[in-house]
């Protein structure tokens, strides 16, 4: 080996391979660990042993636990000779934050206001306020996109209100709903069913699944999508009345068949048209569909004192409860596998009769927590309960 190899040898013995020097806080023994945080209570007495009692910066390093360089001791005495502080400065390093808190709570306001918004235009929006972002000259969009995330908003799916939907008219209409709701309540014993229709088709099916990665994720359905089958229902606090599918849509007459159905459910036919002090009025409350107004069912209705009809006003679905109960009840036909298990028709009665008094309660009870609202002529763009109650203590049902 020549005297250059030589050279270098030792220089790597003597620093214990490369980069190793520095990197460490010599143990007694000779042994070295790894970087430590030295604390304040050490750096204390550091400072006391060198500018009170005058001892060496080796010195000193030798009289703590763990033992630190002399490099080290100095640094902390000089630090306390310039600035005369004793304990370690809070971390600061890496870059700071480009928004002030009130700028990041401008940039959710303007997601809040426009719920469409795209981060190119959030981005303009910014350096074009000088007001309130006077000094940002430029952001990109990753870094606009992480103060949303930050504020916890994310990429949503957008619902489409009708523009009609907070009229003047629609709001006036829910007012007067509310109130006559309230004025049948006061007068006396009324139960209020909710009644309404829905189409059932089997080449409905779950829109996501799950396999594994890289092969399609699929589920066998039929060939042809085949004719609707129609269900109509009616609940109450009860639980579920009455329900009567059938193939195709239904009209004014099949409803007059269901509504006899529901009449002989609720009346006890010794009762019959009978209509004395304290018997309970059943209010029969739906939409706005063209057969619900035809002159056979008003002429049905008038010849029962016992039941009566509440039309909902429009654009309001948030107020029919049995809404809900045909969000629950189609995924549960689903469930039980039409057409693999059990007939159509025995799936749809099967998980109709699933759901309970208590599921049915629950509904009408969130309808009932958009009566202030309504009262109040307030606008509601959307009927879930995020929207309407942001707090989310605000939005859990405590009856």
């Amino acid at each position: 080996m020549d005297q250059r190899g030589q050279r270098q040898a030792r220089v790597r013995v003597r620093g214990h391979g490369r980069g190793a020097r520095g990197r460490g806080v010599r143990m007694r023994g000779g042994g070295v660990v790894g970087r430590i945080q030295v604390s304040d209570e050490i750096r204390a007495t550091i400072i006391d042993h060198v500018i009170n009692h005058g001892l060496s910066y080796r010195e000193a390093a030798q009289r703590v636990q763990p033992v630190l360089r002399r490099s080290t001791v100095v640094s902390i005495v000089r630090t306390f000779q310039n600035e005369n502080r004793v304990h370690r400065l809070p971390h600061a390093g890496g870059r700071r934050n480009i928004f002030s808190v009130q700028q990041e709570a401008a940039i959710v306001d303007m997601v809040v206001a426009n719920n469409a918004i795209k981060l190119r235009e959030i981005q303009t929006a910014v350096i074009a306020d000088q007001g309130t972002f006077q000094n940002i000259n430029s952001v990109s969009v990753s870094t606009i996109d992480r103060v949303l995330k930050k504020n916890h908003l994310a990429m949503k799916q957008l619902y489409r209100v009708p523009f009609q939907r907070n009229s003047e008219m629609v709001k006036e209409a829910r007012f007067q709903y509310v109130q006559r709701i309230m004025e049948l309540e006061a007068e006396g014993p009324h139960t209020f069913i909710f009644v309404d229709e829905a189409g059932f088709n089997l080449t409905k099916v779950r829109r996501r699944g799950r396999n594994i990665i890289g092969h399609r994720a699929t589920v066998t359905a039929p060939g042809q999508r085949g004719a609707n089958i129609t269900m109509c229902a009616a609940i109450s606090n009860d639980g579920v009345l009455c329900h009567i599918p059938t193939v195709g849509p239904y009209n004014t007459e099949r409803l007059i068949t269901f509504l006899d159905a529901l009449r002989h459910r609720l009346i006890p036919p010794q009762e019959g048209g009978l209509l004395r002090p304290g018997m309970p009025l059943f209010v029969i409350i739906w939409d706005n569909v063209a057969f619900h107004h035809s002159r056979l069912v008003n002429e049905w209705f008038a010849a029962q004192p016992r039941m009566m009809m509440q039309f909902l006003p429009a654009y309001s679905p948030f107020l029919n409860a049995i809404e809900e109960f045909f969000s629950a009840w189609r995924w549960k036909v689903y469930n039980h596998r039409p057409y693999d298990q059990m007939p159509l028709i025995d799936a749809m009665t099967a998980a109709a009769q699933e759901i309970g008094a208590e599921e049915c309660q629950g509904w009408i009870r969130h309808t009932r927590r958009f009566f202030p609202r309504c009262i109040a002529r307030e606008n509601i763009a959307c009927d879930v309960d995020e929207n309407l109650w942001p707090i989310r203590h605000e939005r859990i049902d405590n009856d």
